[in-house]
């Protein structure tokens, strides 16, 4: 068991900016609505929920030299984590822009990314990097980086535990390369359609069974407000997550999870109860207007009450 966990996070970091429309979205059409803008990215937002759940943690991303970049350096160190980032003084900052309905639930999302593939394979080769993850206890990243980067950083964690964030169908396909070397994968239904090759009315064994098929040993399928699907070494499992007590912002939710999830992982938990200490943290995401939600052990403890237990998949 591992305490005071070191993790170090490879990915994004960028603008997230979230417009809700005020009432039913109408296609094609203006729409009122508010937009706020943030901090976020995959990586990013689970490592924040990892270290609220006690763990030590440090990012490598990329961004550019505008004022973007600067908000971003801000929440980074407001968050309590070592900033290794690195700045493209001639380059945009990435950005993410969602659309949600007046019901929390995304309409579209829009990726403003092409920093990452074009740095992230830069980065991973600098000499520091070797170093970094040596000092680690596992290494935490997403599908922003290009298979190139995520091959590279596989090989220099060597063994540790590395858990990734799928982040989308379009870019989680980079992971089938190193899928046998990760220890976690989390992703959507869709991204595990992509990644194992079957039908949109697959079984959940069937999906496992794809997956396990790619070379995948371990992973966490969400599905929106229905079952979530696990599985490892071990067996096959679903926990049907409890409804929330109220949706203000569904954005973050899976980030959330996986951070929460990770950090339970890293204290010597199972990945049944980690995943279900996964599930309180995405409720309470799903419950709070920021991407990453703000709670107290007690809040926590309140919402993984309600979070059932395992249930085997046949």
């Amino acid at each position: 068991m591992l305490k005071s966990a070191k993790i170090l996070a490879v990915g994004g970091a960028h603008i997230d900016r979230r417009g809700q429309v005020s009432g039913a979205y109408v296609p094609a059409a203006s729409n009122p609505g508010t937009m706020r803008e943030d901090v976020g990215g995959g990586v990013f937002n689970a490592l924040r929920s990892a270290v609220r759940r006690g763990v030590s943690a440090s990012l490598m991303s990329v961004r550019g030299g505008d004022a973007a970049a600067d908000t971003v350096s801000r929440a980074i160190a407001g968050a309590g984590i070592t900033d290794l980032s690195a700045v493209f003084l001639d380059r945009t900052t990435p950005s993410y822009t969602a659309l949600i309905d007046s019901e929390g639930e995304l309409i579209v999302g829009f990726a403003d990314m092409a920093l990452y593939d074009l740095a992230f394979p830069k980065q991973i080769r600098r000499s520091r990097v070797r170093e970094v993850i040596a000092a680690a206890d596992a290494v935490f990243c997403d599908a922003n980086l290009p298979t190139t980067a995520l091959e590279r950083l596989v090989a220099l964690a060597a063994g540790k535990p590395v858990f990734a964030i799928a982040i989308s169908p379009a870019k989680v396909v980079r992971l089938l390369p190193v899928l046998k070397e990760l220890s976690l994968v989390f992703m959507n239904r869709r991204e595990a359609m992509a990644l194992a090759g079957v039908a949109a009315n697959a079984t959940e064994r069937e999906v496992v069974d794809g997956l396990r098929c790619s070379g995948l040993v371990s992973g966490v399928v969400t599905a929106g407000g229905g079952p979530m699907l696990g599985f490892d070494e071990a067996g096959a499992f679903s926990i049907l997550p409890p409804p929330p007590r109220k949706v203000a912002d569904v954005t973050g939710a899976g980030d959330a999870l996986a951070g929460a999830t990770v950090a339970a992982l890293l204290r010597g938990l199972p990945l049944r109860a980690a995943l279900r200490e996964g599930i309180a943290g995405a409720t309470l995401a799903i419950e709070s207007a920021a991407a990453v939600p703000e709670f107290t052990a007690a809040s926590f403890a309140e919402a993984l009450v309600l979070v059932p237990d395992a249930r085997e998949v046949a």
